[in-house]
């Protein structure tokens, strides 16, 4: 996404909107972790570390956000309203950051986490 004016010219990459709302995700409560939206053999596993971003796909169209995300939620947890609380805050935290509207804010969840006790 590149905007211009007389000072010159602000490029943001999708990686860094990828970065802003892995950041936001992680903050939401019920949420375990990032997944890899190419699930393998049917089994989601956690993102390591610096790997968020695998689990983040960030469109721009027409000076507009679509952003999708892949997480692993809490077992127990109300899916609904942890998916609802991600869109929400994603949203809100990518909209201030850029001044850019975000269109759509998908949420696909790829597993759920179950503590072994």
């Amino acid at each position: 996404m590149t905007e211009e004016n007389i000072l010159g010219r602000i490029e943001i990459s999708p990686n860094a909107i990828a970065s802003l709302a892995a950041q936001a995700v992680l903050e939401c409560y019920g949420v375990v972790g990032m997944a890899n939206k190419n699930l393998r053999d049917g089994i989601a596993e956690v993102l390591p570390g610096g790997n968020f971003r695998r689990g983040i796909e960030v469109k721009l169209v027409d000076h507009q956000i679509f952003i999708d995300l892949y997480v692993v939620i809490q077992y127990g947890t109300r899916i609904s309203e942890v998916a609802h609380g991600i869109m929400n805050r994603v949203k809100f935290t990518v909209e201030k950051a850029l001044g850019i509207p975000v269109a759509e804010v998908n949420v696909h969840v790829q597993g759920l986490h179950v503590d072994e006790h």
